[in-house]
């Protein structure tokens, strides 16, 4: 059968860059016309944030125990002053969950050996500042078998614009949900304002990991594309066609 679609897209970009809403826009359109425009067949998504957030959940719960906070504080020391929020112990902790992502790919096809058959795409999203490793560290996590299917959407914006996004869509009431979580601003600066993604992303068209080339894109989302739907289906498609004719030449 001919290979119509993408076997793997790792989504990346800051923090509220629009990753998620771009998810939202592809759940929206039909299978065919999703391959036809985007080669993105029906897909499932593995998304860091979910792992991380449960375990500042499970940690609450062991202080609500009288025991010891495993993974994370819910305070962090920045330029010298203390701050309320969450955050990880040890840095290793980012690295952990780029190890969880390759965890849930591998049960994925253990439970749909048929998955890339049926001209599916699995998604896996994250988002890394340069305090805690960047991009550059994060991708030779991955697995080999990530490595040698995928390729990367990179959704650009600065960090201004991902912090005023960041501030809109936060909802306190669900600090836990994907389209809705949001960051403190002091701690958007701490972890997301330097970004490494310029430099990892320095050779044109691929980027250099473990020995593997894993073809990127860059959705420019500056002016902002991604709360208007026609404007974010046309550059998507605009972004993803070059990328396809990459992939298959691979």
């Amino acid at each position: 059968m001919e290979k119509k679609t993408f076997e793997i897209i790792i989504l990346n970009g800051r923090p509220a860059a629009g990753k998620s809403e771009v998810i939202d826009y592809l759940k929206k359109i039909p299978t065919q016309e999703r391959i036809r425009r985007f080669h993105i067949g029906d897909f499932t998504e593995i998304d860091d944030f979910p792992f991380l957030w449960e375990d500042f959940e499970d940690d609450d719960l062991l202080e609500e125990m009288g025991l010891p906070r495993l993974i994370s504080n819910k305070t962090f020391e920045y330029n010298g002053k203390t701050y309320d929020g969450y955050v990880f112990k040890e840095k290793w902790y980012w690295n952990f969950l780029i190890k969880k992502i390759n965890h849930h790919y591998k049960k994925l096809l253990r439970d749909k050996p048929d998955f890339y058959k049926n001209n599916n795409t699995a998604i896996l999203e994250f988002s890394r500042g340069s305090e805690h490793g960047g991009f550059k560290t994060a991708y030779t996590y991955l697995s080999e078998e990530i490595l040698q299917k995928a390729v990367t959407l990179y959704i650009k914006v600065d960090f201004e614009e991902s912090t005023r996004k960041n501030r809109r869509r936060r909802n306190p009431d669900k600090p836990d949900s994907i389209l809705e979580h949001s960051l403190e601003d002091i701690k958007m600066e701490k972890l997301y304002k330097d970004s490494d993604w310029e430099e990892f992303a320095s050779d044109p068209g691929y980027l250099q990991v473990n020995g593997f080339k894993v073809p990127y894109a860059v959705f420019d989302n500056m002016p902002e594309k991604t709360d208007k739907p026609d404007i974010l289906g046309a550059h998507l498609e605009e972004v993803l066609n070059p990328l396809w004719q990459r992939y298959t030449r691979r």
